[in-house]
């Protein structure tokens, strides 16, 4: 049996290969503590993909067994993937995606499965390390090993991998994937966090708020030294482990396929001379026009018109000469905008290295949705909404390797319909690229929340227009949105996309890049952040390593541009005006916990009472006293808050409820409200009794509402009284 083991970190790891999907080009089983995983690379060898793209497939996936549970749901069988699974095949894609030559063209499906899985897992990292284990050992020609580290952070000192109870103290989650001495993706965020004075009272972080013993709420944001710092301990381990690799799986490797055909290139030589003599002006006219599809319809027209050039000037009879004008041309605009970029220090639409395009913001012109943002930068415009609710309006979801399920409170979607660069199609099922877009916003913006589970947010970033990082427009409309909504933040929080353009020891880094140098450029590098420091970023290398002095030039250039676009930001927030009509209101405040049980009332009967009467949603903590109220009327909002403390007998002046009504006594009492099981009259003394639909009607088909409505005036007849409820009878 081919296995090979390893110690890395004080953890051994067991790496079993080809025991498993002997049918693949290459399989591990991969063993770290008692969780499993089985990593296969299949390759097909007998197609050649003719179109410009690497065919690489990644998909990760977690089976309910491994943790000993059912898959959640009515159907009980693992159908779409979970946000988490996609989110993991893309970290393993951008991991391994730049290794591939430029000229790969065979479709290649690399599968992870997880078979065992504990709590102490960072199934991600496992995740990384079984995929290139495989694609390493396997028949594949790219023995390039491939590995990543997760660094934390607590009480100011970095953590290697930390364990899943270390990372919930840690300010810092920094994950960095990279071969031998070259880092290769960087994903980044921080954690929002309150500082409390030590006190010997255990009480909750609401009564704590209450008593002001809160020093602070941080966004615990990064500066960016110390994130080099972190990155330059990520890159001595991951060196450390690469050897480890190399020396293990030597022995292991299979003997290459012999990857005889490539993808057919249409480059030419003589066309490419032809254009550079001739066109390179009126190519250089093209690449600065300002708007992307002008750009793209005059290059084809350029195309067509350098075509009937050649055919009229040249006597050669060139085969498929429209595909080679269309690729050499192609080839020679890249090495144009690099050049200009390089050499004269000029850009595509005429901005200087460091220029950020220009911004306009406008805030809250959606008169029903709770909150809204119009963030445009450039050729990009992000539309970025904000909806407020309730406990009851959080996402549900499950983790593996947790028994209950979890609720996410805070939500970004985003979405990229294609209209959005000028393509005619319909919009599909949301795309993994959608989705890490969303969740890259989401990392940025989370941490700046002040008492984020005492309401659910969702943003949704519509992006109307693309030519440019839609993801960091979507961090910078989502925190004005925020604002809008009157959400309390420590900060707002402003993104850039960065981009690098590097031959030999020659660089030139770019801010704010758009889609001409995200696509012709060496690197797409997305930093969020506040004015204290980095709160997420995401990098993806197409040069297969980046150099430290690069990574700190590019780090400290993207503060100057956020720091630019935050004061704009600020601005436009002084502008706001909320949206009163439209947006909820909601109260928080604590009783004493022992009388939550009279709010909620016999099976649930008061609450939903309270409910009813002032159309609010209302979320209970039974351990510390804890009461969310929240509405879309303010008015009410405050009633039902005023209500359920009456019920808690907070006030110490209340009079006792037998001290004010008797059994018998008759009173002439206004409607307040009518609901479908009865109607709320008010009564002498700021009271509201329950007139039952059964003591107005024995007809169930007939409603309440069929004989009372709400400001009619009844004589009532007090039937009961049972601690804080009044029920009534009616009197003819």
């Amino acid at each position: 049996m081919d296995e090979a083991k390893l110690m890395f970190l004080s953890k051994e790891e067991e790496y079993i290969f080809d025991k498993f999907a002997k049918q693949t080009n290459g399989s591990v089983y991969y063993k770290n503590g008692n969780n499993v995983l089985l990593a296969t690379v299949v390759i097909d060898e007998n197609c050649v993909v003719e179109e410009d793209f690497l065919p690489l497939t990644v998909q990760y996936i977690e089976k309910s067994y491994a943790a000993g549970k059912f898959p959640g749901g009515y159907v009980k069988r693992e159908a779409k993937p979970s946000d988490f699974e996609t989110l993991t095949a893309r970290i393993i894609d951008r991991s391994l995606r730049p290794l591939f030559p430029k000229d790969y063209c065979y479709p290649t499906q690399i599968t992870i499965m997880v078979l065992s899985a504990e709590s102490d897992g960072d199934l991600q990292i496992l995740a990384l390390n079984a995929a290139s284990a495989a694609l390493y050992v396997s028949e594949i020609p790219l023995h390039f090993p491939v590995n990543g580290v997760r660094i934390g952070r607590i009480a100011e000192e970095f953590v290697i991998n930390p364990t899943p109870n270390e990372q919930e103290q840690s300010t810092l989650d920094l994950l960095v994937s990279g071969v031998n001495e070259d880092l290769l993706m960087i994903e980044m965020r921080t954690f929002g966090g309150v500082k409390v004075k030590s006190s010997s009272n255990p009480l909750s972080l609401m009564t704590t708020l209450k008593e002001k013993e809160i020093t602070s709420f941080s966004a615990n944001e990064l500066e960016e030294d110390k994130l080099i710092e972190a990155l330059e301990l990520a890159r001595t381990q991951i060196a450390l482990k690469s050897r480890l690799i190399k020396e293990s799986f030597a022995p292991f490797v299979k003997s290459p396929l012999k990857l005889e055909r490539a993808r057919k290139s249409f480059v030419c030589e003589r066309i490419e001379n032809f254009i550079c003599q001739n066109y390179l002006e009126p190519l250089r006219k093209v690449i600065e026009s300002l708007s992307k599809t002008e750009r793209n319809s005059r290059l084809k027209a350029f195309a067509k018109e350098i075509m009937e050039s050649w055919k009229t000037q040249s006597s050669d009879d060139i085969e498929s000469l429209e595909e080679r004008v269309n690729e050499t041309l192609t080839k020679v605009k890249r090495t144009l905008i690099r050049q200009m970029i390089l050499e004269e220090g000029k850009r595509a639409d005429g901005r200087c290295l460091k220029e950020v395009r220009p911004i306009s913001i406008e805030t809250n012109f959606l008169p029903k949705a709770h909150s809204s943002a119009l963030f445009t930068r450039g050729q990009t415009q992000a539309l970025v909404v904000c909806t407020l609710g309730g406990e009851m309006d959080a996402q549900n979801y499950e983790l593996l390797t947790e028994k209950a399920t979890s609720k996410e409170r805070f939500m970004v979607h985003y979405n990229f319909p294609p209209f959005s660069v000028g393509e005619a199609s319909s919009i599909g099922a949301t795309s993994r690229r959608e989705l890490g877009h969303g969740n890259l916003a989401k990392r940025a913006l989370e941490c700046s929340l002040i008492n984020r589970d005492s309401k659910t947010i969702r943003l949704v970033s519509e992006i109307l227009e693309s030519n440019g990082s839609s993801s960091m427009a979507t961090v910078c409309g989502g925190s004005l949105a925020l604002a809008a909504a009157d959400i309390e933040c420590t900060s707002l929080i402003a993104g850039v996309a960065m981009g690098l353009v590097c031959e030999g020891e020659k660089y030139a880094i770019l801010t704010d890049i758009m889609g001409l140098e995200d696509h012709d450029g060496d690197m797409d590098f997305k930093v969020a952040g506040s004015t204290n420091g980095i709160t997420a970023l995401q990098m993806d290398i197409k040069l297969g390593g980046l150099r430290t002095e690069i990574l700190k030039n590019a780090l400290f250039q993207a503060k100057e541009a956020r720091l630019q676009i935050l004061g704009l930001m600020e601005e436009a927030k002084e502008k706001i005006v909320l949206n009163t009509e439209s947006l909820p209101s909601s109260q928080i405040f604590a009783i004493h916990p022992s009388k939550i049980v009279e709010v909620i009332g016999q099976a649930g009967k008061t609450i939903k009472e309270i409910i009813e009467k002032f159309e609010v949603a209302i979320d209970l903590n039974r351990d510390n006293g804890e009461v969310k109220v929240s509405g879309g009327n303010k008015q009410k909002v405050n009633a039902a808050k005023e209500h359920i403390l009456n019920i808690a007998n907070t006030k110490e002046n209340k009079p006792n409820l037998y001290e004010l009504y008797q059994v018998g006594d008759i009173y002439t009492g206004k409607v307040k409200k009518v609901v479908e099981f009865g109607a709320f009259v008010e009564l002498p003394h700021n009271y509201d009794g329950l007139l039952h639909v059964s003591k107005v009607t024995n007809n169930r088909n007939e409603r309440i509402s069929d004989y009372l409505k709400e400001g009619d005036e009844v004589r009532v007849e007090v039937l009961s009284l049972n601690k804080n409820k009044v029920e009534l009878g009616l009197v003819e």
